[in-house]
């Protein structure tokens, strides 16, 4: 079965365009954030094929929605069910999707909160709980409905380690995206003072120059924030500068007009002054698995009637992860099967949730603490104790729940999938 795409003619410049808004320089900058090589990235945005499994990363990564962009969407679909395959693109929900299902109230408090001056959100949830599917309406709800500039960084996919590394490179990335996508000249060299230090002329930067350049409340959204967690020294100083501009809103009306909202899927296991953290003050925002009246609601997205011992099911397996609830619903509505049948063949090679299992199944190889804690965890009729690091990292990726301080599997899809995997690997 060939799995080869290309982006329709008619999409390619505003595909461009989109990377260029993304504050990404270069397109090896992309591919490096990516992980993914730099042919790749060039073939993609000149219209020539690439991989499927490649094509729906870039697109997820530039927010866009595959199947708008793409030359031949309904046969890539069709090729995967033909071959009895399990097709379901993951991923961020775009703002027409008719599968995303609105988070009541935690929306309207976010809009609200953002209305007032010097407003803080944070927004926090395991990997594929739908943060930025949440972020991206917020965003489009302040810039289309309340005026405000908006901007949008993520460093996961936009930053460059050796930038995330230095504190100096790392602000001057920061406040250079900013303007960019302000559509300011960045002039950070009428700004930036190296006897003063980077942190005072990044917020001069902003006081001086990009608050007073702009008429309007300016809301700034951080996505993936916990990334900087893997950089310490560099956490120890942007963190604080957050809160420091928090702090200022309540005294200096310039600072007034800047809204932050930072999302990241785990505690901070970076040491911080509680005076001096971002993580004890404004909004708290956690997004928690579906309710099974959630689930009842999106299954009839897809258009299926589940009557409420198939919902328990659902709920029993997935524990409500809307990533997994996603996945079994699109597949139902695809195919003969029945849910007893899909979710009994699940984890198999054909399973509809083989592919996301496989690629935390890799993670944890290249990560053996987290693998023999796993495991550890998984074979425990019993909650067991870790390590606060390592409790972190494996609730952000969703396969944990902290029951006071300590984790169980957070659902039987995971629980079965790796007590199997990780022992005979282990």
């Amino acid at each position: 079965m060939t799995r080869s795409i290309k982006i329709k003619q008619s999409s390619l410049d505003s595909v461009k365009i989109t990377l260029n808004r993304q504050g990404f320089p270069s397109q090896r900058a992309f591919a490096d954030a990516l992980g993914i090589s730099l042919s790749t990235v060039s073939n993609f945005l000149n219209g020539k094929a690439i991989d499927f499994v490649y094509f729906q990363e870039i697109c997820e990564h530039l927010e866009l929605n595959w199947q708008d962009i793409a030359s031949n969407p309904s046969e890539i679909v069709e090729r995967y069910l033909e071959n009895g395959q399990s097709f379901y693109c993951d991923g961020v929900l775009p703002l027409n999707s008719p599968y995303y299902l609105e988070r009541v109230p935690i929306e309207a408090q976010i809009k609200q909160k953002l209305q007032q001056p010097g407003a803080l959100v944070r927004i926090k949830g395991s990997k594929e709980m739908g943060k930025t599917s949440v972020l991206l309406r917020i965003l489009n709800y302040t810039q289309q409905q309340l005026g405000y500039h908006t901007v949008r960084l993520n460093l996961a996919h936009q930053v460059e380690r050796e930038i995330l590394g230095d504190i100096k490179l790392f602000l001057r990335w920061f406040c250079s995206n900013v303007a960019h996508q302000l559509k300011l000249k960045r002039a950070l060299q009428d700004y930036w003072d190296e006897e003063l230090g980077c942190k005072i002329s990044c917020s001069t930067y902003f006081q001086d120059y990009l608050l007073k350049e702009i008429n309007k409340p300016l809301v700034i959204a951080l996505d993936d924030l916990e990334y900087i967690f893997e950089y310490p020294q560099v956490a120890k100083d942007f963190l604080p500068l957050l809160r420091s501009w928090y702090e200022e809103a309540k005294t200096f009306p310039i600072w007034q007009k800047l809204r932050l909202v930072v999302v990241h899927s785990t505690e901070a296991y970076v040491p911080l002054d509680l005076n001096y953290s971002p993580f004890n003050v404004g909004l708290p925002i956690q997004l928690n698995n579906f309710s099974k009246e959630q689930i009842q609601q999106i299954a009839q997205s897809y258009s299926i009637n589940l009557d409420s011992s198939q919902v328990e099911q659902l709920e029993e397996f997935t524990a409500g992860h809307p990533a997994l609830v996603n996945m079994a619903l699109f597949s139902l509505s695809h195919s003969q099967e029945s849910l007893t049948e899909l979710l009994s063949s699940s984890c198999s090679p054909k399973g509809i949730y083989f592919n996301h299992l496989q690629r935390h199944l890799q993670i944890l190889r290249e990560k053996p603490e987290l693998f023999e804690v796993l495991k550890t965890i998984m074979t425990s009729a019993e909650p067991v104790q870790v390590e606060s690091l390592q409790g972190y990292k494996l609730n952000s990726m969703g396969l944990v729940n902290f029951q006071n301080n300590q984790v169980v599997p957070s659902c039987r899809i995971y629980r079965e999938f790796f007590l199997h995997n990780l022992v005979s690997l282990g």
